[in-house]
């Protein structure tokens, strides 16, 4: 596990220059400790991003402690290095580029060349579509679940808690621009990093839940859900656990592709008319245009604010904006803990509804019929088409034709025992153990690895391994805490379709696990 950045090591990093082709293809980052970090595009003079701090190879992207601070780290992502090193276009490519940039940018090339048919609809198939979105997004969402009745602009501030918890600055910035594009003002937007007395008491239930889940998942209780539902029925629960775990899933594939922010802002639309404080939102601020830009001035109430919802650095931060990434998790259980804790899973009676079998058979189709019906199927068959469009993109996940059905065995072990997802755990044990992985090689499965436990220079198959666990282990963590090294040497080790396939299950994983656990799922 990456530790955080000691002292005030991280004040002291400088800003790089790198290039990065306009096509999204760059320079993979350099593995050998002499080798320069990944670097930025040097900004102008006149936009100096004097909160941002640049960090090495084997650091993770610090965290924005304030709201100024965050919105410039967000304007800098957009010269962000990528972590997948992709092939040239072709003369046809550059000219299908100009046509649909989104499809031949560097996201939509990696998809296209290392996945099957894994899109990012698949993993927010909870989140719905705004009544201001353009056509082209509306059809890449794919249909809404006519059983999903929460609002939409109350969901992207549930995943502009979710992002700004895991650090996923592109998702952040996103989430931004939605969240104008809905009617809100700036400092309306900057409330949900500390100030949520502003919102209905509802809003605020959820949101400690969408922080919980999200940093703890390990933690949620039944007190969380008893608290939201005081508010919402247990239907629109698991719509919003559906949501929030598909944020936490999204954060996980633009950090770990290390995909950098778009220049427009998402292309999400400008705020609608009537929206509360037009004038807060100037058209240089808003999503759709080039000239889009984070860096607008933030009121006095709210730029120095230190964030409530990101796990920052303690003590005196007053005087800092930037803080060391944190990951702040319990050692892994062991022994006759551990025992307890996978035991206690098939005692455990859900905390959420559960249709019947043969309903789950009927909506989930395909997707179980030659295996058994369990309870995270009956979970989300309570949604028939948000519910089948998540359970679909966790096969799509598995199809994988680089990560070999043992190793996703793994990495689901290794990523539940992150996230204490204990229904996940559970259920990958004992897979593991019908598959012919012994309890002695699932043991060392929590035994902390390093880089410096890879052989670089001569890698053999079990070197391979070892990297894409220490991929799916961080990343599973917290997206931040993934460093452009740790990805670096698998794509060495195991190659660009390898890594983005493995980045794509882990997000899956992420998902299925807050799912789960939310729910309190039992065998």
């Amino acid at each position: 596990m990456s530790k955080p950045i000691s002292g005030k090591r991280w004040i002291k990093r400088i800003v790089i220059a790198g290039i990065l082709s306009p096509y999204g293809f760059a320079e993979p980052v350099a593995i050998n400790a002499q080798d320069k970090a990944p670097g930025h595009v040097a900004v102008d003079s006149k936009k100096k991003l004097d909160a941002v701090v640049t960090n090495a190879p084997d650091e993770p992207r610090p965290t924005p402690v304030t709201r100024t601070a965050m919105k410039q780290y967000l304007e800098d992502l957009k010269y962000r290095t990528p972590r997948i090193p992709l092939p040239e276009l072709t003369d046809e490519e550059k000219k299908l580029a100009i046509e649909d940039p989104r499809t031949y940018g560097y996201e939509g090339r990696i998809r296209k060349l290392f996945l099957k048919e894994s899109t990012v609809s698949n993993y927010l198939p909870f989140g719905g579509v705004s009544k201001t979105a353009n056509p082209q997004s509306v059809s890449r969402s794919g249909p809404v679940d006519p059983k999903m009745t929460l609002d939409y602009a109350f969901k992207v501030r549930l995943f502009w808690i979710a992002a700004r918890g895991n650090n996923c600055q592109y998702c952040l910035g996103h989430q931004e621009s939605k969240l104008l594009a809905a009617g809100m003002n700036e400092d309306e937007i900057a409330a949900l990093d500390s100030d949520w007395e502003l919102f209905p008491e509802s809003e605020q239930a959820a949101f400690s839940l969408a922080r919980r889940l999200t940093l703890q998942p390990h933690l949620v209780s039944d007190e969380d859900i008893n608290l939201c539902r005081k508010f919402y029925t247990d239907e629109q629960i698991i719509e919003m656990i559906g949501s929030i775990a598909g944020n936490n899933a999204i954060n996980r594939w633009k950090e770990g592709a290390g995909v950098p922010q778009s220049t427009n802002g998402g292309n999400f639309g400008a705020a609608p008319q009537g929206a509360s404080d037009p004038k807060s939102n100037p058209p240089s601020a808003l999503a759709g245009s080039e000239n889009h830009s984070y860096l607008t001035a933030t009121s006095d109430k709210y730029s120095k604010r230190k964030t409530q919802v990101a796990a920052v650095e303690g003590g005196d931060l007053s005087l800092v904006q930037s803080s060391p990434t944190q990951f702040q998790r319990p050692p892994l259980e062991s022994g006759d803990e551990l025992k307890l804790r996978l035991d206690a899973v098939k005692r455990r009676t859900p905390r959420l509804p559960l249709v019947n079998e043969e309903t789950a058979r009927e909506v989930l189709s395909e997707f179980v019929e030659e295996q058994p019906v369990l309870q995270w199927h009956r979970l989300l068959a309570n949604f028939p088409i948000a519910g089948k469009r998540l359970v679909s993109g966790i096969a799509m996940a598995k199809q994988s034709d680089e990560l070999s059905p043992v190793l996703q065995l793994k990495i689901d072990w290794v990523i539940a025992r992150q996230d204490r997802a204990w229904y996940a755990a559970a259920l990958a044990r004992e897979q593991m153990l019908a598959a012919g992985v012994s309890q002695a090689e699932i043991d060392a499965l929590d035994k902390e690895i390093k880089l410096g436990d890879v052989n670089i220079a001569d890698p053999k198959a079990i070197d391979r391994e070892r990297a894409i666990l220490i991929l799916a282990k961080n990343l599973a963590a917290s997206p931040i805490v993934l460093t452009d090294r740790q990805t670096a040497v698998a794509v060495k080790l195991a190659g660009a379709r390898a890594v983005t396939q493995a980045i794509n299950y882990a997000a899956y994983r992420a998902a299925f696990d807050r799912i789960t656990e939310a729910a309190g799922l039992g065998l």
